[in-house]
């Protein structure tokens, strides 16, 4: 492909590549830079053009140019989009926590202790009630019980939002 020929490619397809391209990333800068890039690459691959088969080169070049485009713009998105969320996580785990130990302290002594050592701490009911003098029975029917206040907290309207 000569100069002259690349020139006449220009502006016979400029416009029919612009509208294809624009028509599918509707973003009118984008679309520009993506035409302007599928154009340098044909005009650094001009000696192995055929000027019969320009169109299609064209075409093809800047399809996939767009393609490398979109899929550049959503792997930032995902990132932001993760970073964004991330964020969200740790906010959200933050006021879980401090909701989690209201409740908690709501519990009496013995409650909070049955439930941080058993949930917490790992402890069987047989250790617990070694560790608190109660046995296994008690430690099951006082956990239960904070487990239910708990419960009775932390699924109210107002603890939750």
């Amino acid at each position: 492909m000569t100069e002259r020929e690349y020139n006449e490619c220009v502006n016979q397809y400029a416009d029919n590549v612009y509208r294809f391209i624009y028509k599918n990333l509707r973003h009118e800068e984008d679309a520009r830079d993506v035409v302007q890039s599928a154009f340098e690459k044909m005009w650094r691959n001009r000696d192995e053009v055929d000027n019969q088969k320009s169109k299609s080169y064209l075409f093809t070049v800047a399809y996939h140019q767009m393609i490398d485009h979109i899929r550049k713009v959503k792997r930032i998105q995902l990132r932001d989009e993760f970073n964004a969320e991330l964020r969200v996580e740790n906010k959200e785990s933050n006021d879980l926590k401090k909701v989690l130990n209201e409740a908690l302290n709501r519990l009496n002594e013995t409650q909070r202790s049955l439930v941080m050592l058993k949930d917490y701490e790992g402890y069987s009911y047989e250790e617990i009630g070694q560790i608190m003098n109660l046995n296994p029975s008690q430690v099951k029917v006082y956990l239960h019980r904070a487990r239910l206040q708990l419960k009775e907290y932390l699924v109210k309207l107002e603890n939750v939002i």
